[in-house]
């Protein structure tokens, strides 16, 4: 069963890899920042070789976003995300694992998950068998 994996970043650091990216990471030795690069590497191997990456994106800075919601008829945009959140979508994962379990093995892997939300949702098929 597929699975997306979505890393969350503040867009006050925006930037990739994330987790690179937060307060807490920059306050890490040199020595840490690269151990926490080499995790997340073998992470990205290991899946990789598995079978399991079944694909992968880095979102641009979310000023760059454009909202769409349809009044009257016609499409009217905002600039931006239209949450008020401290964390947005930075990137997102998509794995293919036996099982949800599996796949919150993976993301609890990633070094996001130290530092902020790592959120693990079903893909549905058009079966809706995930419902």
């Amino acid at each position: 069963m597929k699975y997306m994996i979505m890393i969350y970043g503040n867009p006050a650091n925006w930037g990739h890899p994330a987790f690179l990216r937060t307060p807490a990471a920059a306050a890490m030795s040199a020595t840490e920042q690269d151990q926490l690069t080499a995790q997340f590497a073998q992470l990205m191997g290991e899946i990789h070789d598995s079978g399991e990456l079944v694909g992968t994106e880095a979102l641009a800075d979310p000023v760059t976003t454009k909202t769409v919601r349809v009044q009257g008829g016609l499409p009217v945009t905002t600039d931006g995300p239209y949450l008020e959140a401290k964390e947005q979508l930075a990137g997102y994962f998509v794995v293919d694992c036996e099982s949800q379990d599996r796949a919150v093995e993976i993301a609890a892997r990633f070094p996001n998950a130290l530092f902020g939300a790592v959120e693990v949702r079903p893909v549905m098929d058009m079966s809706r068998r995930e419902l």
